[in-house]
């Protein structure tokens, strides 16, 4: 029987299976972090390293992974991705020590970079501009589910076999992924023997960029006055000026084309994406601290005490996503960010006697908040972006996604551990904060709560201020502008109310061939 189902689902369907599995792949390695310590009897620095190590990666090699995939194809880059995944997966299964691990979870992370720089791109080929948003909505909910996923499954893992099966449950998962991708995606990119890959800006931008959040974790780890965090921070200022003036002025076909950054309403949507990045990512973290740290949970109680966070975005995110398609982003992602400002002020006041479930029921605002914002605020950075420059728009939102992710733990970090004991940041980060293992740090039990607990509160009202901020970036973002429903490759017989569209501009690439039914 004859697939009938037209190529934009089929593409929704791979791309969604890939999102699966990163989501998985996060939530369900925090939940065995310490039976891997164990095991491996790796220090604190290894396992931090294991987590930071694949967020490195994503976020520095991401952009020009970006421009690799508009040069060469996008989908030989994300099937690529999904072997380098597998293999990566796999070697996680087989290490003998932490030091292994961080190096495997490194290649795990290339492999996680490769697809992270193309699936919005390839979504964005396969749906018009005017469907996107049901798209990402759709994709927010496979992100949500595979969050909840990813702790049930690691909890059974844990309880029946080793830790070693969070890595190895990708194979399966991974080869079948491949099969249905190289059998469904179709390549959109036609190789352009005129253009050329700048390597020196690649080197330049990836070495900035990874001594920064080199920089950013050992900061989080020796301390922030420590040559260690000190030298690479004062190394990336250089290496990353240079890449803006290599990109400017010398480079013939440059990795990122700042003239993308002229158009109004993608600056704006970006900037909102990274305050609220910056604000929200250490979000489950701080509250993983609190259950575990504070109120003792224990770590499968806690993780699962997060699920109200993950169903609120994967019940309002496709709802969000269509209606952002007929009105446009500013309206919902202004909103969801008003919704998750709200939920960080009710979380700064949590203390030691507030129920769990009132906890769960502020959880599940945040969630609704995010799936308001992202469905929209993506579809609004991608809509603004060339269809010949998918790959590049998708790496430039990538890379600002994960830099924030680092930033916020670091900022969620510095106000927690401004009023306690040197050492603290370091036990806070390795999941081994509690009463037990700070009993040296001369505070009783009561103490440690109340001094954490005044942190988390400072923490979270810091965060609520940057996410009003990206609010008022989301709120001045103006009309909306959407390329490319006009022209050869995308048509749509509807116009959402209260947005723009025009034709692509000239330069945006050769009329592809009719789109597959």
């Amino acid at each position: 029987m004859p697939i009938t189902m037209e190529y934009k689902w089929r593409a929704l369907g791979v791309v969604c299976i890939g999102s699966l599995m990163g989501a998985i792949d996060a939530n369900v390695l925090i939940i065995a972090f310490p039976q891997i310590a164990r095991e491996l009897q790796a220090s604190l620095v290894e396992m931090v390293w294991v987590l930071m190590i694949y967020i490195l990666m994503g976020t520095a090699l991401v952009l020009s992974l970006g421009r690799v995939a508009d040069l060469k194809g996008r989908k030989r880059l994300y099937n690529a991705g999904f072997v380098v995944f597998i293999v990566g997966s796999a070697l996680c299964g087989v290490a003998q020590t932490g030091l292994q691990l961080v190096l495997f979870r490194g290649l795990q992370g290339v492999g996680g970079a490769m697809l992270l720089a193309n699936s919005f791109a390839i979504l964005s080929d396969a749906f018009p501009p005017n469907e996107r948003g049901r798209a990402f909505g759709i994709n927010s909910v496979v992100w949500g589910t595979g969050a909840v996923f990813g702790i049930l499954v690691g909890g059974v893992i844990l309880t029946i076999t080793s830790w070693r099966w969070i890595f190895w449950i990708n194979v399966p998962i991974g080869v079948a992924a491949t099969i249905l991708a190289y059998l469904v995606l179709r390549e959109s990119v036609t190789p352009n023997a005129k253009e050329t890959f700048d390597f020196p800006a690649a080197a330049l931008f990836t070495g900035g960029l990874a001594a920064f959040l080199y920089g950013i974790t050992e900061g989080i780890l020796v301390g922030w006055g420590d040559w260690q965090s000190r030298l690479p921070l004062l190394a990336a200022l250089p290496l990353l000026v240079a890449f803006g003036l290599w990109e400017t002025y010398v480079s013939r076909d440059p990795i990122l084309p700042f003239g993308m950054f002229r158009s109004w309403i993608f600056s704006a949507s970006l900037m909102a994406s990274l305050l609220q990045g910056v604000a929200i990512f250490a979000t489950n973290f701080l509250l993983m601290v609190y259950f575990q740290g504070i109120l003792g949970v224990g770590i499968i109680t806690a993780s699962l005490l997060l699920i109200p966070l993950s169903v609120g975005l994967a019940v309002v995110g496709p709802i969000a996503g269509l209606y952002s398609d007929r009105y446009g982003a500013r309206l919902l992602s202004t909103a969801g960010l008003l919704v998750q400002a709200l939920a960080l002020v009710l979380f700064a006041t949590i203390s030691r006697s507030t129920p769990l479930s009132q906890v769960a029921v502020y959880e599940a605002i945040m969630g609704v908040g995010g799936g308001l914002f992202f469905p929209a605020n993506t579809s609004a950075i991608m809509g603004g972006v060339p269809r010949a420059r998918y790959g590049v728009g998708s790496g430039i939102m990538m890379t600002l996604r994960n830099s924030s992710m680092a930033l916020s733990f670091a900022l969620a970090l510095v106000a927690l551990t401004s009023q306690l004991p040197g050492g603290t940041a370091a036990l806070l980060f390795g999941g081994s904060f509690n009463t037990a293992t700070t009993g040296g740090l001369g505070l009783t039990s009561d103490q440690l709560a109340t001094v954490f607990l005044s942190g988390m509160r400072v923490a979270f009202l810091v965060a609520a201020s940057f996410v009003l901020v990206a609010g008022l970036f989301s709120v001045l973002r103006g009309r909306e502008v959407r390329v490319g429903v006009l022209d050869g490759y995308h048509r749509s017989t509807s116009r959402p109310r209260g947005l723009y569209y025009r034709a692509a501009p000239p330069g945006d690439g050769p009329e592809p061939p009719a789109r597959p039914e």
